[in-house]
């Protein structure tokens, strides 16, 4: 991925988060269509073909809960060892470029074992289109989007107050597994981090204040040193950001995280496979 594409990205986070400061913001019409503009902003000109087959996402039609939405991007054995970088957006959301994804050499390489998947878990702020762009190897764009029902998520007060929201900052739980009904080279490693992920829109209960943004905006996981992916993400990130990716490699590796979020903290842990 380019250092332009990731500083346009990178802008499109800043100006959501500039919106996300003024309480007082602009509610868009329900009907206006954010994508086109979205789409230049973040890819230019670029061609995206959309539901190719490149790439599937799979998200509920309607949130039980708009601040924990579950997400599935499924990518086919085929296409799997050309996967460059996955761009995920929320048209509705405040800051819309909820995440970018690069794919490492332990993501692409290693024996066919069919599709691979990421799941992760978002906030939703409203009614919105949610879209995967899956950029490979030869420079194609491929999207997948679902229209998901919910509103809120991104000014939902913390599941704690925020003194122990804040205690247990930067722990990272991993598990590493492999599973037996889908190879012996299928591996799959979920990795929970312990943080808030402030928005910026949530309000703090004891000071009727919004509570200031700070959420992980960096983070990497690798199989025995290899890069697995590596995430630059914003606000729309759930709290406590959940990550599970799929794998192949014949040996039962060392997963590692290291992380670190936009008030400069750094955390890391590294984890032996626990089996199936």
């Amino acid at each position: 991925m380019s250092h332009h594409r990731l500083s346009r990205r990178s802008l499109l986070v800043a100006l959501g988060l500039a919106a996300c400061a003024a309480p007082g913001a602009s509610v868009l019409a329900a009907d206006e269509d954010l994508w086109p503009g979205l789409k230049e902003e973040v890819f230019g000109e670029r061609a995206i073909a959309e539901d190719d087959g490149a790439v599937t996402l799979y998200a509920p039609e309607r949130a039980e809960d708009a601040a924990l939405v579950p997400l599935s991007i499924r990518i086919p054995g085929n296409v799997a060892p050309h996967a460059v970088a996955l761009t995920l957006i929320i048209d509705r959301n405040p800051a819309p470029v909820a995440a970018t994804f690069s794919f490492g050499e332990a993501f692409r390489a290693g024996p066919d074992i069919g599709e691979r998947q990421l799941a992760t878990r978002i906030r939703l702020d409203s009614f919105s289109k949610v879209r995967a762009i899956l950029e490979t190897a030869d420079g194609r764009l491929h999207m997948s989007s679902r229209f998901v029902s919910g509103a809120g998520g991104c000014s939902a007060t913390p599941s704690k107050d925020i003194e122990q929201a804040l205690a247990g900052l930067g722990k990272i739980d991993i598990k590493a597994m492999s599973e037996p009904a889908r190879g012996e080279s299928f591996r799959e490693a979920q990795v929970m981090i312990r943080h808030p992920n402030f928005t910026g829109l949530q309000m703090d209960p004891d000071t009727r204040g919004y509570v200031p943004a700070r959420f992980v905006d960096d983070l990497e996981v690798k199989s025995a040193g290899r890069l697995l992916f590596r995430m630059q993400g914003g606000i729309s990130i759930s709290e406590n950001p959940h990550f599970r990716v799929s794998y192949s490699s014949l040996a039962k590796e060392a997963v590692e995280v290291n992380a670190k979020d936009t008030e400069g903290l750094r955390f890391s842990e590294r984890s032996e496979p626990s089996g199936s």
